[in-house]
């Protein structure tokens, strides 16, 4: 039996930042995604201040609110792209 030759060693594909360095791209549809983040808040507070029980449902909004919100965060700080590998 013969030896096949040995595979080539395959690189990792680097990563590239989903809007790579478009910075007012990255303003827009995190800011979008902040103002989303407050709407929703927003509407669970005025249920609630208008003397509605708070209900699971009440609870689901607010943690949906603040999702939106550190999720626009994170794609206005774009932690992904800052970050190196090193080897």
């Amino acid at each position: 039996m013969s030896n096949p030759p040995p595979l080539p060693e395959k690189s990792s594909p680097v990563r590239k930042p989903l809007f790579e360095d478009c910075w007012s791209c990255r303003i827009l549809s995190g800011g979008g995604l902040l103002a989303s983040g407050g709407y929703v808040f927003m509407q669970a507070r005025k249920f609630m201040h208008l003397g509605g029980p708070t209900s699971m449902g009440t609870v689901a909004q607010i943690i949906f609110a603040a999702g939106l919100a550190s999720w626009g965060l994170v794609v206005i700080a774009d932690p992904v792209g800052k970050s190196t590998r090193k080897e």
